[in-house]
């Protein structure tokens, strides 16, 4: 069954945002929208906004809120998200926010439901600098609790294990830095609003995705997002 409502995954770099919210969309037929997803569509389908936010984006600059907003509201307007969608990595910032609650009102979707998956700074800097992807096939290892069979090389392909350049230590350090400054405001906001629920995220993904599935069942009992 859907979710009914707009399902917001929050969380730093590293928390498993990504992997918890395709596991709920596809256990409770809801598309998943990431923002990246959203704008590579745009640009591919040759819209006006689309248009416009190429340009941005080859310069490596922030598409600005608006423009975002306006992206975010077409694809809720369309049939697949009426039964609600689970969102990551979307809003970002309080302002984005604060816009994005109204569009899901007047898409029928009411208040988000908003869950936290938190982790401490040690251990996203141990989980982001260990992550490894395979050069061929993209799978995902870490050196320290995931490593592969043989060293550098994927157990699947034989492709080369590399190292992300945003992985890199000094580099996690600032993208963990942004988010604290811009991003973690949104959990005082949303706590306010009543609709926030933390999740321990440093644990093992089936932990994580059995705590995420009894807030659902409590919260949004159409679904309980557990695979």
């Amino acid at each position: 069954m859907p979710l009914n409502r707009a399902l917001i995954l929050l969380g730093p770099p590293g928390a498993g945002k990504g992997t918890q919210a395709k596991r709920i969309a596809h256990n409770c037929s809801v598309p998943h929208l990431s923002t990246g997803d959203i704008l590579r569509e745009a640009i591919a389908s040759g819209s006006a906004l689309g248009q416009m936010v190429k340009p941005i984006m080859e310069r490596g600059d922030l598409v600005p809120d608006d423009l975002v907003l306006h992206l975010v509201e077409e694809r809720l307007s369309r049939p697949d998200s009426a039964g609600g969608v689970v969102l990551d990595g979307f809003p970002r910032t309080l302002p984005q926010a604060e816009q994005l609650d109204p569009i899901l009102e007047k898409r029928g979707l009411g208040k988000p439901l908003v869950i936290d998956l938190f982790v401490n700074s040690d251990a996203l800097l141990r989980r982001l600098t260990g992550r490894r992807m395979c050069s061929i096939g993209g799978e995902i290892y870490n050196i320290h609790d995931l490593p592969p069979k043989v060293q550098d090389i994927c157990d699947i392909d034989g492709g080369k294990l590399i190292q992300r350049a945003d992985d890199v230590a000094e580099v996690v350090k600032e993208r963990l830095e942004a988010y604290e400054h811009q991003t973690k405001p949104l959990t005082e906001y949303y706590r306010s609003h009543g609709v926030l629920e933390v999740v321990d995220a440093s644990k093992s993904i089936e932990e994580v995705n059995k705590s995420v599935s009894e807030i659902l069942r409590k919260r949004a009992p159409g679904c309980d997002g557990h695979l």
